[in-house]
């Protein structure tokens, strides 16, 4: 934080001999400590520059409270033309080198942690993905499962009507014939239907 000013020429010269501040009959001590901190010896001219010129905000403030009290026509703004606030350079302290590797070591171990969190979610999501595909294959063969078996249903009827049909040609009319037929037709796919609707049920037993 601030605390000090770099004073300009203008307040320099008017310390000084035949200044402006001469009249104004400045206090010893002030007018001392204002001296000590401009670089100026008493009864000297010289008025060196750069640190030595570095005057504290409680000797500025004494010197404005003086002039006020004394009404002069003297205002401090018009001293302070041409200086500035010092603001000293921020010595940054040395890194410890053992806690500077304590913190290096800690990201490490974070950044491990983050790229196993994100590898578990996508391994997870193949997972996922893995699952759906197995539960679509398995859907796909029920279905084709079921078409085979229905058309095998479809076949066995057929033929055994059709072989009823014809071997009984030698023995009944034709009129004869359809009906036994129909009932050996009747009878095989009842057979078919029980065994498909049993192989069904152990299948869903199953899942």
């Amino acid at each position: 934080m601030a605390s000090r000013l770099v004073a300009g020429e203008r307040l320099v010269r008017a310390l000084g001999p035949g200044g402006e501040l001469e009249p104004e009959q400045l206090p010893r001590k002030l007018r001392a400590e204002l001296e000590t901190a401009l670089g100026k010896k008493p009864k000297s001219g010289d008025f060196p520059s750069g640190s030595a010129r570095l005057v504290s905000f409680r000797l500025i403030r004494d010197l404005h409270q003086y002039l006020r009290e004394r009404g002069s026509t003297l205002y401090l703004h018009e001293l302070l033309e041409g200086s500035e606030i010092y603001l000293p350079e921020v010595v940054k302290p040395p890194r410890n080198p053992e806690l500077v590797a304590r913190l290096e070591k800690i990201k490490i171990q974070l950044a491990n942690e983050e790229y196993k969190r994100i590898t578990h979610n996508v391994t997870c999501q193949d997972s996922r993905h893995g699952g759906t595909l197995s539960d679509l294959g398995k859907q796909v063969r029920s279905v084709k499962a079921l078409v085979i078996t229905v058309f095998n249903f479809i076949v066995t009827v057929a033929a055994a009507f059709v072989c009823t049909y014809l071997g009984s040609q030698y023995i009944f009319a034709m009129a004869s014939r359809v009906l036994a037929a129909l009932i050996v037709a009747s009878v095989v796919g009842l057979a078919e239907l029980y065994v498909m609707v049993r192989a069904m049920e152990g299948e869903l037993g199953e899942l």
